[in-house]
């Protein structure tokens, strides 16, 4: 839709209409975040309870319908599409209500919302990586495009990337990136999903480089299997984990699972049959929903599988995946409890830790955690439910919208996202606080 925007200009008004699916995504306030997050730049109207939806008989997300100089219907698309697929519809249309004096050529100036938001160290940071090892965190900032490298206490070291969306390789101050998200680390080498590019990168931080290893920066739109990895498409790949050395990427575009072998330079798909769903079978007769956060344990693979609000393993020695919680696609809440019944709302983030996996309950502003040495059960860790940004206890606490976890040093790292904040929270009392990046220019 951007592409179109930009090359029909004021030829072609765009207007978005969100009918939510969950719960959360009916508050307004959440509405003007994603419209934000996404830099959305045209109209959103807000159809909490499918009125639009209903009056143009649309059955799936996203659809779009194109609509003549007359205000009639002329098609109608569900699922995505290529911006060269639909531009001889539009043209069609553009031609037409020229040629009958109808077509508006005035530029038409829409207020943005981000024209009223102050500037921020920080924009939406997506995923956060913590390491114990070198004492070092590593920061998505997605809204600004770029990485932040800090100590774990906060000192920035490094910033990677100049803060304008691209696929550039090179040093610190010439790379970019388009909405970066999850992050993996192996010795000096750190991998990025470059969301927004369709692409893996890799930074050496030894060397201060960025490169592309997987991807080749276009969006695949079709099923594939895998190939040499920077002539592979990949669809928006949303986290990475690394398996005994072995880098999983979440590609939440395509539901599926997939594996990045440096030394062969490929990439292959592991898990998932691209179709949308929850689904346990052998890893490639499994379906997923959405993919969009990853962690590591042993042989396994715990996925925040957010479109069915689900926790799931891969266990990639059995050939088996699991679901530990969530029912379907249209099954979310907010209940605590043994993990067959409990429910989440579009979870977007998982790390292991000590036989315990901690879970960004996105949509429900809180994180939880699953017990993995005692029978499942999900139970409320940090956070009251209700949006906001305050430290204190672990009941007192409050998020909004956290989307990344780490674990290092006895402490959870939370890249809070709609906050634009990196909150701490003390893995043996609760207590939460607020990290302040020292020296990160915004």
């Amino acid at each position: 839709m951007r592409e179109l925007e930009r090359h029909f200009g004021d030829l072609l008004v765009v207007i978005g209409v969100h009918s939510p699916k969950f719960t959360a995504e009916r508050d307004a306030a959440n509405l003007r975040q994603a419209v934000l997050r996404y830099d959305i730049r045209h109209p959103v109207v807000s159809d909490p309870d499918h009125v639009v939806w209903q009056s143009y008989a649309v059955s799936a997300w996203p659809t779009t319908v194109l609509i003549d100089a007359e205000g009639r219907v002329a098609a109608a698309h569900a699922g995505e599409f290529a911006a060269a697929e639909f531009a001889p519809a539009v043209q069609m249309l553009v031609d037409a209500a020229d040629a009958s004096g109808r077509l508006n050529r005035a530029a038409t100036r829409w207020p943005l919302e981000r024209e009223q938001e102050p500037p921020r160290p920080l924009l939406f940071p997506g995923k956060v990586l913590a390491d114990a090892a070198s004492g070092r965190l590593f920061v998505a900032d997605t809204g600004h495009h770029r990485l932040v490298v800090a100590t774990l206490e906060g000192r920035v070291e490094a910033v990677i990337g100049r803060g304008e969306p691209g696929l550039a390789d090179g040093d610190y101050a010439t790379a970019t990136f388009r909405v970066p998200q999850g992050l993996a680390l192996q010795g000096e080498a750190l991998y990025v999903a470059d969301t927004g590019n369709h692409a893996i990168r890799r930074v050496e931080l030894a060397a201060g480089r960025v490169t592309r290893v997987a991807g080749t920066g276009e969006q695949a739109r079709r099923s594939r299997r895998g190939g040499p990895a920077r002539q592979t498409l990949l669809r928006s790949p949303w986290d990475v984990a690394l398996v005994g050395g072995r880098l999983m990427i979440a590609m939440a575009g395509s539901h599926q699972l997939w594996e990045f072998d440096a030394a062969a330079d490929t990439v292959r798909l592991l898990v998932g049959t691209g179709r949308e769903a929850l689904y346990d079978d052998r890893l490639e007769r499994s379906a997923l929903a959405q993919p969009s956060g990853l962690a590591a344990a042993d042989a396994a693979v715990y996925v925040a599988d957010s479109e069915s609000s689900a926790i799931r393993r891969a266990d990639l020695a059995a050939d088996r995946m699991e679901t530990l919680v969530g029912a379907g696609l249209f099954e979310f809440g907010d209940r605590d409890g043994p993990a067959p019944l409990a429910r989440l709302q579009h979870p977007l983030g998982v790390a292991y830790h000590d036989g315990m996996l901690y879970v960004a309950d996105t949509y429900n502003n809180k994180i939880k955690r699953i017990d993995l040495r005692r029978l499942p059960a999900v139970e409320t860790f940090l956070g009251s439910g209700e949006a906001g940004l305050r430290d204190g206890s672990a009941a007192e606490a409050r998020f909004w919208e956290p989307g990344g976890l780490s674990v290092a040093n006895g402490r959870l790292y939370i890249a809070d996202t709609n906050n634009h904040a990196l909150r701490v929270a003390d893995l043996a009392t609760g207590e939460v606080t607020t990290l302040t990046l020292s020296g990160l220019p915004g």
